[in-house]
């Protein structure tokens, strides 16, 4: 497999050479959030970049947190085209991460799920990332700009896009097996319990002003990509691919700018992975 960074930059510069075509003004969530999470994780697994729209579609009905059913079709669909995928890699073996697998010994449905489960999570929620991430430089011109004139602090930078977007993600529903008391509160076996986990990197014991975006902050790390056992497998990844978009970005067009006010954007609504459905901007 091709050296994985090197390759996530030039995927980068391939599609800003795109925005800088297209002309301003331009979506950069359909120009760079969307794309490139998508064909990277496409490399790296070995699934036809062709087959997008189809996946991505199935992806966006598996993270349906409104309608079951719907998410569960999704996950049926996405797990019979793993099966595909997988039969494919058996008789046809790449230079990819399905072929590997192939290669263990693993069986092909343990293989499909295991790929389909990397194909969902290894794209929408660095989708979303991007997009937050160039949403808060763009909202604070100062730390755009504080950016622009410190390119070192790309890495610090990046684990700041990652602690500061939305104080709620609308929480990992989880059912209370016994009776339990958490803090003042009684909790009863069978209670839904909405772990909010995005609320520890807004912990102003933790983090001094943690609504304010600053990509100089010093202190403790985000818990962004969880922790200890489960934490995010895909966290290098996302730091690879958020580190070449905005160290790119910005030195590419430094004068980008919101294209329309704050209060226009959406952000998807019904999702598990959140994020904006649009970016519009111009430079």
């Amino acid at each position: 497999m091709r050296a994985l960074r090197p390759r996530v930059e030039e995927l980068t510069a391939g599609l800003l050479d795109d925005l800088a075509a297209h002309g301003s003004p331009a979506d950069l969530h359909q120009a760079l959030a969307l794309p490139l999470p998508i064909q990277v994780i496409c490399e790296l697994l070995g699934v036809p970049y062709a087959d997008r729209d189809q996946f991505r579609a199935w992806s966006q009905a598996v993270g349906d947190s409104r309608d079951r059913a719907r998410s569960e079709q999704g996950l049926s669909e996405l797990f019979v085209y793993g099966q595909q995928l997988v039969a494919r890699k058996r008789s046809q073996p790449g230079d990819d991460f399905i072929s590997r697998l192939c290669a263990d010994g693993l069986g092909d449905d343990e293989i499909a799920m295991l790929s389909m489960a990397l194909l969902f999570a290894g794209h929408e929620t660095t989708v979303a990332a991007i997009g937050m991430g160039a949403l808060c430089l763009l909202a604070n011109p100062g730390q755009q700009q504080a950016l622009i004139d410190h390119p070192g602090r790309i890495a610090a930078a990046v684990e700041e896009i990652l602690r500061a977007p939305g104080r709620s993600g609308g929480g990992i529903p989880r059912y209370a097996r016994t009776d339990l008391q958490i803090g003042e509160v009684t909790v009863h076996a069978g209670d839904l319990v909405l772990l909010d986990t995005r609320a520890a990197n807004h912990d102003p014991e933790v983090f001094l002003s943690p609504d304010r975006f600053d990509i100089a902050r010093e202190g403790p790390a985000h818990l962004s990509f969880g922790h200890g056992a489960h934490y995010c497998l895909g966290a290098p990844l996302a730091r690879i691919e958020l580190q070449a978009v905005f160290s790119q970005l910005l030195a590419r067009f430094p004068a980008m700018r919101l294209a329309v006010p704050l209060g226009q954007l959406r952000m998807r609504s019904g999702s598990v992975t959140g994020g904006l459905t649009g970016l519009p901007v111009k430079w």
